[in-house]
Order: structure tokens, then sequence, then C-alpha cells
């Protein structure tokens, strides 16, 4: 088993702070002159490490987007320029989902792919996870990083991992219970999908001892009705994790529920923004999450716009941990919201309703302009038996949410697709018709 060290999650704000600070100082002297990315990302602000003598220096570096590292990638193709060491020095190579362009290639270094699974030790041990626990991966491995990181994070453990790739939900299934496997690690979606086979086959989910399941890849685990539903599926406890590609694995769901999603704030900091200024927002209000990860020297981010809109709360949780939360985890996504009929729309918010309706297996929510209107059409699959009905409830309650009534549609049986990693549920066309 290899080194993972989790006292840092109970040290004092104020030693906390200072490990961050050094571990920030030595990675940008390290980066200085040897990665060009971000050597001339501060030579063009006018700031050199020396500049940063404070955790609230930090502000001064620019800010980082992911639109900047593809086009680095496009400029100096094909791996770009955000690489620190020479092209040998690397041992593996992932690439983000590519579900909203060209996937971002992402190197890591040997000690940079050690840091990401301790990353994901702390979101397994957050599930309670130890070296008497087997671990499901039910995922077929390929580029998409998706849980190959979570292998590193169990073994560092002692867990016993088993490989769910190659293999048909069913085939899953009946490999989870041959094995007697204990945790689950997939989306949201693919968890509900799962219990979904296992309901059409008649497979007893009990037969299975599933204690936990971790989620990543999706918001879903952090949706009320949706994390209900999966423990109510699988009569386990369900966690959210959040993570990127190119950021890393930075936060993780703890025992005591509902209590937000903790920061691994030994190995990254954050920072909050206001989405349209960039300005700083207080803990408590609302805004973007800016990442810098401190372990990933080969391919790091500093001041990473996430995307990712969260609310920070310091205030101390009862499992001990000293690392700050994000209330609710991630609350959704700054560029997800979009305005129909001028309301403010949000996936999270609609799959919370949605979710409610234990009839419903899947849904679809198309966005289009209909005659110079804007219409939001939402599909639903029911359960085999359920009464088609229930899409008139459905409707009632998005209107209450939405101040608009969406058009709720009933859709036959397998109609709509489904999702092995991350779901696309959400569609916006607004060319007019």
């Amino acid at each position: 088993m290899s080194y993972f060290d989790q006292t840092t999650e109970t040290l004092p704000r104020e030693r906390l702070a200072a490990l961050q600070f050094d571990k920030l100082q030595a990675m940008m002297n390290e980066l200085w002159g040897r990665n060009r990315f971000y050597t001339n990302k501060w030579k063009a602000a006018g700031v050199e490490p020396g500049d940063i003598r404070t955790l609230d220096d930090l502000a001064r570096l620019p800010l980082t987007t992911k639109s900047e590292l593809m086009e680095d990638q496009a400029t100096n193709g094909p791996f770009g320029s955000n690489l620190t060491y020479p092209l040998e020095a690397y041992v593996r190579l992932h690439q983000t989902s590519g579900t909203t362009g060209v996937p971002l290639k992402v190197f890591d270094t040997a000690e940079s792919w050690d840091w990401f699974g301790r990353c994901w030790a702390h979101v397994l041990a957050g599930a309670g996870v130890t070296a008497s626990d087997r671990v499901f991966l039910a995922f077929s491995f390929g580029p998409f990083i998706g849980f190959w990181s979570a292998l590193e994070g169990a073994r560092k453990l002692g867990a016993v991992l088993i490989p769910g790739g190659g293999r048909d939900s069913l085939q899953r299934l009946e490999l989870m219970r041959d094995t007697g496997a204990s945790v689950l690690c997939c989306t949201p979606t693919y968890a509900l999908r799962l219990a979904e086979v296992a309901r059409e086959v008649g497979f007893d989910l009990s037969s299975i001892p599933m204690r936990a399941t971790v989620h990543a890849g999706e918001p879903g685990a952090s949706i009320p009705a949706t994390k209900h539903r999966i423990e109510d599926a699988w009569s386990s406890k369900c966690f959210d994790h959040a993570g990127a590609s190119e950021i890393g694995a930075y936060s993780f769901e703890c025992e005591h529920q509902p209590g937000g999603t903790h920061l691994i704030e030994s190995e990254f900091i954050a920072e909050v923004i206001d989405p349209a200024t960039g300005k700083a927002v207080p803990p408590g209000q609302r805004g973007e999450l800016v990442i810098t990860n401190l372990g990933r020297w080969g391919f790091p981010v500093l001041r990473y716009r996430t995307g990712d809109l969260v609310e920070v709360n310091h205030a101390p949780c009862d499992c001990g941990r000293g690392f700050l939360r994000f209330e609710g985890g991630i609350l959704g996504r700054a560029d997800d919201m979009i305005t129909v009929r001028g309301v403010n729309v949000y996936p999270s918010g609609v799959e919370n309703i949605i979710r409610k309706f234990t009839e419903v297996d899947e849904f679809r929510i198309k966005v289009s302009r209909v005659r110079q209107m804007d219409e939001m059409d939402v599909e639903i699959e029911l359960c085999e038996g359920a009464d088609p009905e229930v899409v008139h409830a459905i409707a009632e309650k998005l209107d209450t949410m939405l101040a608009f009534r969406p058009r709720v549609h009933h859709v036959g049986r397998n109609v709509l697709p489904r999702f092995d990693m991350k779901a696309r549920r959400f569609h916006v066309n607004r060319e007019a018709s």
C-alpha cells in the first residue's frame, strides 16, 4: 500500500494555511522558467513567484480558463505548453470527456499521478472505505480520466479493486454479487440505470452486500431527490465527489450528511468569485469556484475557473475534519444556467423535481424557439406499468418552480438514451421554427 496521510484532514486552520502556502511557493518556484504556459502568463501580468508572500497574494495571479488551455493545445499542439517537464518525464495521458468540444489532453508524471491517487484516497476514506472493502468500478477504461484515479485511491487504502469494464449492465450486477462488492463507483445516472436493469430482469439487488456508492462525473449525487433515489434503490449510503481531468479530485462527501462536500485543502486552494465581475465573494454567498491545485506540478492549474457554483462553509463538521465545506455540494454550473421566458433555469433544479417522481426512469429536456417564443419540452420515460397521467403532476410541479409551464410528454419504453458515464439530458436549439 502506497503512502496516504489522512492526518492533514484534522489540522488546525492556521497550520493548514501554512501548509498550503509552503506547497504553493514550492510549486511556483518549480514552474518558473520551466513551464512555458505559466511563466509567460505571469510575466504578462507583471508577477513573479517572489511577489507571492502570503495566500492573500494569490489573487495577484491571473485567472486561468479551460478555453485558454484548449487554445494553447491548438496553437502549441498536440499537447500544449502547460507541461513543466520534457515529455519523457510523463507516464499517463488522459483527456476530458469532450462533451462540450474537443477533449483537453492532460499529462501526468509518476509523482503527479501518485498525488491524484492521494486525492481519491481522501474521497474514498470520506465514504468510510477501508482495506476490508471490495470496490467495484462500473465503467470501461478509456482515455477519459473517469474513475482511473479511483483505482489508485483504493490501492492506497488497501481495498480490493474489482474492474467492471467490458460487460453489460446485467453482467456487472452479477459480478458485483459474485465478488461480494461493498462499494460501487460510477456516475449517479449509471447507478440508477443499474437499478433499472435489475428491476426489469428480476435481479435481486439485496444479493449484493453494497453499503456505499461513490459518484462523480455529474452533480446528481448532490441533488437531494437523485441522492434519495440512489439510496433507496441500493439500500446504501450515497456519497458525492467533485473533480475534473484538468484539476484533479478536489472534494468529497463525508459520512455526516447533509453537510456539503469537503474541499481537500491540503492539496487545493479555493477561491469563490462573482462569475460576472471576477471579484471575491464572502463566505456563505454563492459564486464560481476558482481552484489552485498544489501537487500536480507536471500539468498544473492555478486560479482555474471551474464554472462550478458553490457556497463556502467554514463551520466545523461533525466528522472532525477541518477542511472547509461547499454547502450542498456543487450547486450548478455558471455556464449551465439558461434563460427561458425571462426565467433562469438550472438543470440541477429541474432534475431535483423530476427525480421526486419514482415513476420516472429517464428524462430529456429540449429548449427551442417556436414563432419567436421559447418553448421547453420535457420528455418523460416511465417505469413499466406506471400511470402515464403522472406527467400532468410533473408539469404542475415544474410550473410552480419555473413560473411558466413546460410541455411535458410521455414517451415509450427505451425511447430515451441511457448513459454509462456523463449523461446529456439538457439540449438547447434556438433556431426559430
